[in-house]
């Protein structure tokens, strides 16, 4: 079984382009906003779904009708709920088909900042906010105000920081190559020992088993210390 690590970041933060270079150095990268979408089109349970939610108006022609469910999406905080309901369970699944597929890899990757749960390893991307600020409003043409909202609603930087175990810093000073490729190595070192331990311990429910493999976790995840 393949060690999934969630590559995670504010918006600007430089997401993909750490999922890039996981991709050049041989590691796959399930990006969840790109088969998000993909599933939202296609997957019949979704469309079923948001028809049944919002009728058929939500697809016109066999497509989606972004501008339809944007406008429903933003119309009150409890309908973006409503709709992760519905699409985030298929995508949680159509990930775990995939990792099934990556049987020649030892690490994958997944690129999303809210499916944490679904990964054994979390590494933030850090940007300091005025650069990640500027690079969204490049990229996205879009406005100071409209970014600021955006970063606002997501979860702070301090609460990702808690929840990862790797930080990744991508502020155009720091090199990120060298740091991917320490990522890389820390968790190749870890993966033969932990997994030979864990194997001999996967089936044993007894409370002190239970222990020791939430002690390998642990290790595995303080394995940049």
């Amino acid at each position: 079984m393949a060690i999934k690590i969630g590559i995670t970041g504010g918006i600007g933060s430089g997401k993909s382009v750490v999922s890039r270079l996981l991709e050049v150095m041989g590691i796959p990268v399930y990006i969840a906003d790109i088969e998000s979408k993909r599933l939202t089109n296609t997957d019949p349970f979704i469309r079923q779904e948001l028809c049944a939610l919002l009728g058929e108006k939500v697809f016109e022609g066999g497509e989606l009708n972004k501008a339809f469910l944007a406008s429903y999406l933003f119309g009150h905080p409890d309908h973006a709920r409503r709709i992760n309901e519905i699409i985030h369970p298929q995508v949680k699944d159509d990930f775990r088909r995939w990792v099934e597929g990556q049987s020649f890899s030892s690490i994958v990757g997944m690129e999303s900042a809210i499916f944490a749960a679904e990964v054994d390893v979390v590494v933030m991307v850090y940007a300091p906010l005025e650069l990640r600020v500027q690079r969204a409003i490049k990229r996205d043409c879009s406005s100071r105000e409209l970014i600021m909202k955006r970063i606002r609603s997501q979860m702070s930087d301090e609460e990702k920081r808690k929840q990862a175990e790797f930080v990744i810093v991508n502020d155009g000073k720091v090199p990120l190559i060298p740091q991917v490729l320490e990522l890389i190595s820390l968790l190749s070192e870890k993966i033969a020992s932990l997994q030979k331990q864990l194997s001999s311990l996967q089936g044993d429910n007894s409370e002190e088993n239970k222990a020791k493999l939430q002690k390998l976790k642990e290790d595995l995840k303080s394995a940049q210390d």
